[in-house]
């Protein structure tokens, strides 16, 4: 598939069986069970489809941020001072976006953002004499949409691979979410590479194992992952009427502040890429599915050596989906110094809506520890 396509969205018809979503085709990537297939699970009923039929218009890799006409201008490889290119790592291609030098931060987004949730921290880290680089997870923005390889383990290397890629051997390390859960892998697998650590609105792994099988309102504040188990169905209604659903789960998941309409319009528009809604929603298929499998139960082990890189823990207080008290304790798991910083009034997105607030805290902590 084209790097950078323009999104288009599901085009139901009477004819039109299960596999007729935007997020996948009878071609597109396979689930966890196989080509074209995803495991049976719980989830969300079928939402109405809409009553449009938008054109289909491919776009090659040559085109890609150049709007055809007639179409908005918007592209993944959105412009600014920053730089786009595509880099080789864990066996796919990763699109990032960086902008300065000096030592490396490397900002990871959570779902349902790509690179550009990371606009306000980009342009700062680069002021303060870093080399920020922002970069498109497996099955997002512009990357690679590849059929398998959505576990966490799988993830973190795709992370750990790309500092290699980018020809440095260490890096300040920031991931936001289901970003922020990678962050925590990759420090426990390729300690030597993570020189610190900040974790957004993601608990430690085992926190999160832990409060899904324990405690009922944080299961409940997940019900938006418990949908995503069902095959096929979901990656339906996330891109239904242009991408709705999203919508609404951004605008209700943050703060007094909320997210800006261009933001909302920018993560709308990112989840209709073909393959992306699908690809975006299957590491938290493993995460339920695994729970009582072998490779669930072997990660959870894994996940108990302690963590080297000195650590931030940042966490919004009105954070309505990761809630505080399961975030809280991720020291426990820390064997360097460890920061917890509750921000009040603040949502599930700390970067965005507080970014000043929150590059503050990010600069103040990469500065302590830069050796």
């Amino acid at each position: 598939m084209p790097l950078d396509q323009k999104p288009v969205p599901a085009q139901p018809s009477a004819e039109s069986g299960p596999d007729s979503g935007a997020g996948l085709t009878p071609g597109g990537p396979a689930g966890p069970e196989g080509p074209g297939t995803a495991p049976e699970g719980t989830g969300l009923a079928p939402a109405r489809e809409p009553d449009r039929k938008p054109e289909r218009e491919p776009r090659d890799a040559a085109a890609a941020g150049a709007p055809a006409e007639g179409d908005e201008a918007w592209s993944i490889r959105q412009p600014g001072p920053w730089t786009h290119r595509d880099l080789a790592a864990n066996g796919a291609r990763f699109h990032i976006a960086e902008l300065g030098s000096g030592p490396l931060v490397l900002l990871v987004h959570g779902w349902p953002e790509y690179w550009w949730a990371w606009r306000h921290q980009l342009t700062a880290l680069a002021e303060a004499g870093y080399r920020a680089v922002a970069l498109d997870l497996r099955g997002i923005g512009g990357s690679d949409r590849t059929p398998r390889g959505y576990d966490p383990g799988n993830l973190a290397l795709d992370i750990t691979g790309v500092i290699r890629s980018l020809g440095e051997r260490r890096a300040h390390l920031v991931g936001h979410a289901s970003g922020g859960t990678l962050a925590w892998v990759a420090a426990v697998m390729r300690p030597s590479v993570i020189q610190s650590l900040t974790a957004v609105s993601a608990a430690h792994p085992r926190d999160l194992r832990r409060a899904l099988l324990t405690d009922r309102r944080q299961f409940a504040a997940f019900e938006h992952v418990l949908g995503f188990q069902r095959p096929w169905i979901p990656e339906r209604r996330l891109v239904a009427d242009d991408a709705e659903l999203v919508g609404r789960y951004l605008t209700s998941w943050t703060g007094p502040n909320g997210l800006d309409e261009a933001a909302v319009h920018a993560y709308r528009q990112a989840i209709q890429i073909p393959s992306t809604a699908h690809c975006s929603i299957e590491p938290y298929r493993w995460l339920l599915r695994s729970m009582a499998r072998p490779d669930g139960i072997q990660f959870a082990r894994r996940m108990k050596k302690p963590i080297t890189a000195p650590t931030l823990h940042v966490q919004g207080a009105a954070d309505p989906v990761l809630l505080s008290h399961t975030a809280l304790g991720g020291g426990e798991y820390v064997a360097a110094p460890y920061r917890w910083r509750l921000m009040p009034g603040v949502g599930h997105f700390p970067h965005e809506e507080a970014p000043e607030e929150f590059t503050a805290e990010l600069l103040d902590w990469i500065g302590r520890h830069k050796e």
